[in-house]
């Protein structure tokens, strides 16, 4: 069953406009949210209702949405025409093409469950970027201070969950445009001797090693059990779950060294993507492994391997970098991208 939470509804936004249905789609959950357009420039759409689904409990995806819908019923009387969906992978035909779902998604029985007459799929992380500059920098985590006169360009949004996710807000004179990419695909530049190891036991069971190897949910685990061959030792965590509980507890020294490599890893690729791009306006840290992890984080050596770029580093040290919680980021960015509403630039 579906979690979800109301804020206050006036009963004239409902009767007058029907809202927009919004979903954010990832390997493990789904976030959906009934939103409305918001006259405010700086929050241009407002969140009426909002709900997080376990995917694996449900059937499909038009299931989840079709809950929803019921449960919500009091907050869109005259249901909805428009639906936007945000999520990983690209639309083929009628399909979404992602072999990180629990199910197909079709687009036409999505149609069909929620009655949409317009649906609009996005990137996930096309969306979170780009719900990025509504993000209000109090409510984050400073991983990397950057300076602060360097604000203005663009911004990568990138994150680690089932997938390793990555967009680039680019700023622009009338409007804010988003690049998305598949940058977790890269392939894997190992830093130090421990990752080589690492990284030729993964190749055994794959042709190519992408960052995405580790630097996500599953390559969390694949690297921790990797390290328990390499320290002739048994792998008794069984999911990501479990290995980041237990490294983040001191309870497995095996867990405690895959989340350092994935600490470690992660910051590297940051780096080398703020450079990639030229991110003059930072660099935002999200997806669903990261907030857990935060503490762990800040205590790791991302800063020594996002830093260690030669003759980069002065830039580097330059360039701020924030863990944002994804929450609402990508149902936001559906709904507004949906809704064409622009801002003039990233803040």
């Amino acid at each position: 069953m579906g979690k979800w939470v109301n804020q206050p509804v006036v009963a004239q936004i409902a009767a007058v406009a029907r809202p927009i249905l919004a979903a954010d789609v990832g390997g493990t959950h789904a976030r959906v949210a009934l939103v409305i357009r918001h006259a405010d420039p700086r929050q241009p759409v407002q969140v009426l209702a909002q709900g997080r689904y376990a995917g694996a409990e449900w059937p499909s995806l038009d299931a989840i949405l079709k809950d929803f819908l019921t449960a919500q019923a009091d907050a869109a009387p005259l249901g909805i025409e428009r639906c936007a969906i945000a999520i990983a992978g690209y639309v083929l035909d009628d399909e979404v093409a992602n072999s990180n779902l629990p199910w197909r998604v079709s687009l036409s029985s999505i149609r069909a469950a929620t009655g949409a007459e317009v649906l609009d799929v996005v990137n996930d992380f096309e969306a979170v970027a780009f719900a990025s500059q509504f993000v209000d920098r109090e409510t984050t985590t400073t991983i990397l201070p950057g300076a602060p006169t360097h604000a203005k360009g663009p911004v990568v949004v990138m994150g680690p969950g089932t997938g390793l996710g990555s967009a680039v807000l680019l700023p622009g004179a009338t409007h804010a445009q988003v690049l998305s990419t598949e940058a977790g695909q890269i392939a894997l530049a190992p830093g130090d001797e421990r990752e080589i190891a690492i990284m030729r036991i993964l190749a055994r069971t794959r042709s190519y090693v992408s960052v995405e190897s580790i630097v996500s949910g599953p390559g969390l685990l694949a690297t921790y059990r990797a390290l328990a061959e390499l320290n002739g030792s048994e792998a008794v965590c069984l999911t990501p779950d479990a290995v980041s509980a237990a490294g983040i507890a001191g309870a497995d020294a095996n867990a405690r060294e895959a989340l350092d490599v994935f600490c470690a890893v992660l910051g590297g690729f940051t780096a080398d993507l703020a450079m990639l791009y030229g991110a003059h306006g930072g660099v935002f840290l999200a997806g669903g492994i990261l907030p857990q992890l935060r503490d762990f984080l800040l205590a790791s050596h991302f800063r020594e391997r996002f830093f260690n770029k030669g003759v980069m580093r002065p830039f580097l040290e330059r360039v701020p970098v924030r863990l944002v919680e994804h929450g609402q980021l990508g149902v936001v960015g559906a709904a507004t991208l949906h809704a064409g509403a622009r801002v003039g630039s990233a803040h």
